[in-house]
């Protein structure tokens, strides 16, 4: 799916499970070690993980996880570590089992989901035949950029590329049309760059990464056989170019405006703005037929992308060309791709010491490219209708929840309110898993040939992607896998999404007191929902267009409140050692908009479930209140820590605050924390009336 791009509760965790990513960092270490029959029953919440030298009221994080965080160091194979990656780890470790199982399976039908997961995942295992191959499997597309004579050349050998399901350059694919949500229409997006944000290519205080990167190319080409002064030759013209179109890019903060998003223009129009590039050629060779045309959704970039065309030299083009493709196979070829590759992605840009065990970095590409398929085997092993049913009553309830803080608003007007509600009442919850299984029929898997295996899935994903192209707006199918660790709200369908993964403690536990199961996935659901009121959400009606439902004055008043949390956010600077880095409020407004509401939303919940069970609202466990339990379980699941390099990226390119901010910025803003945890005016969790935040 292209644009907008779905909107998370945690983006680093479900990246590192959704695709096989260049570091190998996939976010799991050890499962936690069986428990014997005879051993007690682990808490649902472990107070005796709580730091009482830590006051509640001052540093609600400190309180529920300086402790753990203490305890439970990052392990070296990974750059961050806490509930959302132990989760991520423990289902990577079902998914092993799965994997290896359809492995060994040589008996089950030759079409099936699991011969196919079991022929891609022993071949990413095969390590003798991998590392015999180096990288002769890359070697004829090499080869074709090699022959390239003319930036004619250099764009037909894009559209060829595309067409065999390698993105180059841009990004290209089915998704919602704006202004007509029920179709689906072309996307071509942005794209092209090795670097977290443009502003990596030119900001001084990224001089070594940009070091590093040039090392990085360098070390590819020396690796396909160049000479060290032509590799470093090479490495610049890459970066250069690289360099240029990122200055026509957008920031992160622009790219989630959704008028950056979306740029509806006809084919011949398409043309005018790239006239060295043909887009009549693009679609014919993609087999898309476009009627009345296509989002070219950043033009300002495509001009610069035509103008690189018309200008730079083919050396130059052929270099970026033979660079992204060593960079985008090395996870597929002999040892030392892999460890060029994790060198700079994940020890110099990420902070990681430690790559992962290849089963891990496999099944990442196993996620990669047939994610659904393994998840349907991982939802036939842990996901029970039970569990299912009990999490549609935690949705329903928290929705009623959502409707009713709507509808109680004193800042908006009726006629806004209505149709706020009319939104509302046009959510389509999703849980654990899709209705209907993907069709694999099509896509052949052979045995021993992992690089093949992950092109032909490639190509395979691309084709199903785009041949949606025209056709009605599937509400029911889902961008996230069943073992994914996240949940998500997509804008263009009005959908929220909750993973089979997400489904289990901390976040939701069939045995837990309602306390913990609402601070936990209540909140989860309660922010996902609040998403569709974000500062990017409220811009989409119940149908998934993007229109304006709101009155001047009622947008006045709410982004006059979203201006208040900027502004809390933009105070916050997270990392020790580097008291200028601060985060970016507009940056991570919608995340943070969504966990207000979310647990506003949640706590209503709640209270709603204590009042139909006399006495409950009442009853202490481990000596806290029901109210008190509610805070401590969403401050657990934002426990952990990250390592510093990686913390750096994430304040740079992701629109989700670090999760000890987010631990507290929240409850900060309620008034029923204060009163829960008996805090007094002047205490840092206390935010003076003037000074905190309502918006949902």
């Amino acid at each position: 799916m292209n644009a907008p791009k779905l909107i998370t509760l945690s983006l680093a965790v479900s990246l590192a499970l959704a695709a096989c990513s260049k570091s190998g960092e996939d976010k799991p270490a050890a499962s936690a070690p069986a428990q014997t029959a005879a051993a007690p029953a682990a808490p649902i919440f472990d107070v005796s993980e709580l730091d009482k030298d830590i006051q509640a009221c001052g540093d609600f994080n400190g309180f529920v996880n300086a402790k753990w965080t203490k305890a439970n160091p990052i392990p070296d194979d990974h750059t961050s570590w806490g509930p959302f990656n132990i989760l991520a780890e423990n289902s990577l470790n079902t998914q092993h089992e799965i994997a290896e199982a359809a492995a060994k399976d040589t008996t089950a039908a030759s079409d099936s989901v699991a011969r196919k997961i079991g022929l891609l995942y022993a071949s990413g295992m095969d390590e003798a035949t991998i590392e015999k191959a180096g990288f002769t499997p890359l070697q004829p597309t090499l080869d074709a950029i090699g022959a390239l004579k003319t930036n004619q050349d250099v764009a037909k050998y894009i559209v060829q590329r595309y067409a065999e399901g390698d993105s180059q350059v841009f990004e290209f694919g089915a998704g919602a049309d704006f202004q007509h949500a029920e179709t689906q229409i072309a996307y071509a997006n942005e794209g092209g760059l090795g670097l977290p944000t443009k502003d990596y290519y030119t900001d001084p205080q990224y001089a070594e990464i940009r070091d590093g990167y040039l090392a990085y190319i360098a070390k590819s080409f020396e690796l396909t056989g160049a000479s060290a002064a032509d590799a470093k030759t090479q490495a610049q013209q890459v970066f250069d170019l690289e360099k240029s179109l990122a200055s026509a890019s957008l920031s992160p903060v622009e790219g989630r405006d959704p008028k950056n998003q979306y740029h509806f223009v006809s084919v011949a129009d398409a043309n005018k703005v790239t006239p060295h590039f043909s887009w009549e050629a693009f679609f014919n060779a993609q087999g898309v037929s476009i009627d009345h045309g296509f989002s070219l959704s950043q033009p300002k970039f495509f001009a610069q992308f035509d103008k690189l065309l018309a200008s730079a030299p083919t050396a130059q083009w052929q270099a970026y060309l033979r660079f992204h493709a060593i960079d985008g196979a090395a996870s597929a070829l002999s040892k030392p791709f892999v460890d060029n590759s994790f060198e700079f992605w994940g020890k110099t840009l990420s902070g990681q010491p430690q790559q992962r065990p290849r089963w891990k970095r496999v099944l990442g590409a196993v996620n990669h490219s047939m994610g659904e398929g393994l998840g349907q085997l991982y939802v036939a092993k842990v996901f029970t209708p039970e569990a299912k049913a009990r999490a549609q009553t935690l949705v329903d309830n928290v929705r009623i929840a959502l409707k009713a803080r709507i509808e109680q608003l004193d800042w908006m007007s009726p006629e806004t309110k209505a149709k706020a509600i009319a939104k509302w009442d046009t959510f389509l919850p999703k849980i654990g898993y899709p209705d209907t299984w993907r069709d694999w029929s099509g896509l052949q898997m052979k045995d021993g040939d992992y690089y093949g295996n992950l092109q032909a899935a490639d190509k395979f994903n691309y084709q199903y992607d785009i041949a949606k192209i025209g056709k009605p707006t599937d509400r029911k199918e889902w961008g996230m896998t069943p073992q994914t660790v996240n949940a998500y709200y997509n804008p263009t369908d009005n959908t929220i999404n909750f993973p089979a993964g997400i489904l289990q403690p901390p976040f939701f536990d069939a045995k837990a007191d309602d306390a913990i199961n609402y601070g936990g996935i209540g909140a989860v659901i309660g922010h996902e929902a609040s998403h569709g009121f974000d500062d990017e959400g409220s811009q989409f009606d119940g149908a998934g267009n993007n229109v304006n439902w709101w009155s001047k004055d009622d947008r006045t008043k709410f982004e006059a409140r979203t201006k208040q949390l900027v502004d809390q956010f933009n105070a916050y600077a997270p990392i020790k050692d580097k008291p200028d880095l601060h985060v970016n409020g507009q940056l991570t407004l919608g995340e943070n908009i969504a966990d207000l509401g979310g647990i506003n939303v949640a706590y209503d919940a709640l209270q709603t479930a204590l009042k139909q069970h006399p006495g409950e609202a009442d009853k202490l466990i481990d000596g806290y209140t029901p109210d008190q339990r509610f805070f401590l379980n969403w401050a657990r699941v934002w426990r952990g820590d990250v390592r510093e390099k990686q913390a750096i990226v994430y304040l740079n390119a992701d629109p989700h605050a670090p999760a000890s901010l987010r631990a507290i910025a929240a409850p900060s803003n309620m008034p029923q924390f204060a009163k829960a945890f008996e805090c007094k005016a002047g205490d840092a969790m206390v935010r003076p009336d003037d000074k905190r935040v309502v918006i949902w």
